[in-house]
């Protein structure tokens, strides 16, 4: 193909290109402009981490507290604006509200709940500190332990998710999902200790609800059980649909806890349990072990 029939060919695309854009789902020309944008979700994520445990994810000088919470506030504010404008759509040209000052109030609301989730943040990391022997002290696990990264990012978005902040809260979630391996809905409410040991593949549905000091292991999934649906057959949104797992519970990897079920306080729930029943405080739930066979491989030992 020679380059005029290339020019032929790609204006034909943009004409088809403008027909999608045109037909108003999605993304398109007209309304890109206001889109929250990723790349500064991930930057303000990282200034609000690096307000919660100053110094460890920065590169240079740290600029300190005073100035890192004004510009984290104002970048905040404009991707809140932004994921408005976006949501309202052509009612917000005819908003009478100072929207500015709305967003940025829904901003400062997150900064004045930093000190509390520092002082939550803290005993997370005790509490991974206290369940894995292989953990040396508490830098280690700030910097390396990918729960405690995404129980930050995730205690974060909580806020502006109970704000009704759109877009923004589940893009920080997932910010954390594609770091750490770990899914955690920005609506689920995570109580003081949580400790994510691994972490890889471990889902946390919306309305899920985790108690105080529960350790959770390696692909572990709280999870919705089935999807009522209305009388047309559309999903019903914004039903209980998770488990709540109370204080002191240990759920070992590969366990799927499923729909809105209770996990009582001090329970422990086996590896590759699967569980759709509530259980009483105290219960142990395992799993029946496959059976095994050895064989060796030693060419000697299999001789008759």
């Amino acid at each position: 193909m020679n380059r005029q029939e290339t020019q032929r060919e790609l204006g034909a695309i943009h004409q088809e290109l403008q027909k999608s854009y045109a037909d108003g789902f999605g993304v398109n020309l007209a309304g890109a402009d206001s889109l929250p944008r990723r790349e500064e979700v991930v930057t303000v994520t990282a200034k609000l981490l690096e307000l919660i445990f100053p110094g460890f994810d920065r590169a240079g000088a740290y600029p300190g507290a005073a100035v890192l919470l004004g510009d984290t506030m104002r970048e905040l504010s404009d991707q809140i604006s932004r994921a408005m404008r976006r949501i309202s759509g052509s009612k917000c040209d005819s908003c009478n509200a100072d929207c500015g000052q709305k967003c940025d109030d829904l901003a400062l609301k997150l900064m004045q709940e930093l000190p509390q989730i520092r002082e939550i943040m803290k005993k997370d990391v005790v509490a991974a500190y206290n369940g894995d022997p292989a953990a040396k002290n508490f830098d280690e696990i700030i910097l390396s332990y990918p729960g405690v990264k995404a129980i930050a990012i995730q205690r974060l978005a909580h806020v502006l998710y109970r704000l009704d902040v759109p877009l923004i809260p589940r893009m920080m979630t997932e910010y954390a999902h594609s770091a750490t391996g770990i899914d955690i809905h920005p609506g689920a409410t995570l109580g003081v200790g949580v400790f994510i040991d691994h972490g890889t593949g471990v889902v946390i549905g919306e309305t899920a609800v985790v108690g105080d000091n529960v350790r959770i292991y390696q692909g572990v999934t709280l999870g919705a059980g089935n999807f009522p649906k209305n009388a047309c057959g559309m999903l019903i949104k914004g039903l209980k649909r998770h488990p709540t797992v109370g204080s002191n519970v240990t759920i070992y990897s590969g366990a799927s806890v499923l729909g809105d079920i209770t996990i009582g306080d001090n329970s422990v729930i086996g590896g590759n349990v699967w569980l759709t029943e509530s259980l009483p405080a105290g219960t142990k739930i395992t799993a029946l072990p496959p059976e095994h066979r050895k064989k060796s491989l030693n060419r000697e030992n299999n001789v008759k």
